[in-house]
């Protein structure tokens, strides 16, 4: 039985992250073409980069460096970087950036750190540009915009749109730690996606340093501009391979009205992805979370809230419709649940954010079984059931854990395979089932990230997702911003 408790907000800043131990390798992966001019990072005189920055912007301490040689993936390829560089303006950036061209030398851009598939993985003899100290935001509450530097965590955008009364609705689990810079970089999604959109749809326009070090303004305070092409779009989700954003201008809307949640549990995986689709086929909730048994377990071994432990998945479902229709539309949410072993429903705040926290716990929580491979797999509504189910019979084929929990409202799961790093066989098994679920999204026609980006550990699997017209384009994309690929090199592509 589910019962009533006192709130418990948990998130990934005061827990563990998922992490991976190796380099997951797709069979036919093959190294992209090496950048038409290389140089050594030893040949260039690193001196001349610090004396046109601020004392105290370059540096080459080594037992600094080694805390940015990885983000949260902990990539095992990662190289150690020559500096990092930690700017606070966009002329700074410039600076930097406009020095590595002229030298050849790679950038490795990097927010908080918080990545999950490798994006910010630094490379021997880099520099690893750092957004973390640009933290300015101005909040215009007429025309109900922020612009805000990169370094700003989402939870902090999100109070400063709040002193104002008004609300940044991406929500990504790690909100508290993770970077909105970041969040752009990777077109960051969340629990709240499923009616309110993710980074993209709240971006109206961004300062970014090319990779010759101009600064260029894109977009802006308008919520309606089609002029000239659409190049802020570009930059969302490029994962600093074609430039690096340095301010941003964020859409806001009022604050988020009241919430009821529903939570029912589930006797069969089939049974929750065909309320899944009820609910979807009919209602926009402003969330649908999904979290089958091994997360349940996980979640409730640690926060001890009652969760039905024989259940095969969970729902947790909000509704911030208008007024009376909030009641209404939870009613039609609990409905649609019909083939459920139970139905909860609160209109207490704290009680239902709990439930939210138990969905935001649930990475840590399955972390605390072993190291995790953490996939980020999407696919169509309709397929989404196709997709649970073939991830359990991977789980059975490979003969390894695999956990699915899903922003379940947009199809986009994450499958969290756990394994012992000091077991050979098992972290191959778990290898290999990490490419089997991508392959089977691809196959579902749906893609290998949702919201955690492509960045090193899974662009072995774009083209498959892509095609190669659409690779062949994105290549000359980025070879005409980067000619020289100094620009996050071995991320995406």
């Amino acid at each position: 039985m589910i019962r009533s408790w006192s709130i418990w907000i948990s998130s990934w800043g005061s827990g563990t992250a998922a992490v991976y131990c190796a380099r997951p390798q797709h069979p036919e992966a093959v190294s992209p073409p090496a950048p038409a001019e290389e140089r050594r990072f030893s040949d260039v005189d690193i001196t001349t980069l610090a004396g046109r920055l601020p004392g105290g912007t370059v540096v080459t301490d080594p037992d600094i460096l080694a805390g940015y040689r990885q983000d949260r993936a902990l990539d095992p390829a990662a190289g150690t970087p020559a500096a990092l560089v930690r700017p606070v303006t966009t002329e700074q950036v410039s600076t930097v950036v406009g020095w590595a061209h002229s030298n050849r030398v790679p950038l490795i851009p990097r927010g908080a750190g918080t990545g999950l598939s490798g994006g910010a993985t630094a490379q021997d003899g880099a520099l690893v540009v750092s957004t973390e100290r640009m933290r300015e935001i101005t909040v215009d509450q007429v025309t109900r915009t922020a612009i805000t530097q990169p370094g700003l965590l989402n939870a902090e955008v999100k109070r400063a749109a709040a002193e104002h009364g008004l609300w940044y609705p991406p929500d990504p689990s790690s909100f508290e730690i993770c970077s909105i810079g970041g969040n752009a970089a990777t077109n960051a999604g969340g629990l709240c996606c499923v009616k309110y959109g993710v980074t993209t749809d709240y971006i109206l326009g961004m300062q970014v340093v090319l990779a010759d070090g101009t600064a260029v303004r894109l977009g802006g305070p308008r919520l309606k501009d089609s002029a000239g092409l659409s190049l802020t779009k570009l930059f969302v989700g490029s994962e600093g391979t074609l430039g690096i954003i340095t301010e941003l201008t964020l859409r806001l809307l009022p604050a988020q009205p009241q919430q009821s949640t529903v939570v029912a549990t589930f006797p069969t995986l089939t049974a929750a992805t065909t309320a899944i689709d009820a609910v979807t086929a009919r209602l926009r909730p402003s969330m649908l979370e999904f979290m089958d048994a091994v997360a349940i377990n996980a979640v409730e071994d640690e926060m001890r809230m009652g969760l039905d432990r024989t259940a095969a998945a969970m729902l947790i479902a909000r509704s911030d419709a208008p007024g009376e229709y909030r009641t209404l539309e939870a009613g039609l949410i609990a409905a649609a649940c019909d083939g459920a072993t139970e139905v909860f429903r609160t209109e207490d705040p704290e009680e239902g954010e709990a439930f939210c926290a138990a969905r935001r716990f649930a990475i840590p929580a399955v972390e605390r079984k072993g190291t995790l491979l953490l996939e980020d797999v999407g696919v169509p509504l309709p397929r989404l059931g196709d997709l649970v189910t073939g991830v359990a019979d991977i789980a059975e084929r490979h003969q390894v854990l695999i956990s699915v929990i899903a922003h379940a409202g947009d199809g986009n799961t994450h499958p969290l395979i756990v394994h012992d790093p000091a077991d050979p066989d098992e972290t191959a098994r778990a290898q290999q089932a990490f490419g089997a679920i991508m392959d089977l999204a691809v196959s579902l026609g749906g893609t290998i990230t949702g919201e955690h980006g492509v960045g090193r550990l899974k662009k072995a699997w774009l083209p498959a997702q892509l095609g190669p017209e659409a690779m062949d384009l994105t290549h000359r994309i980025k070879q005409a911003l980067d000619p020289h690929g100094i620009l996050n090199p071995g991320a995406l592509l």
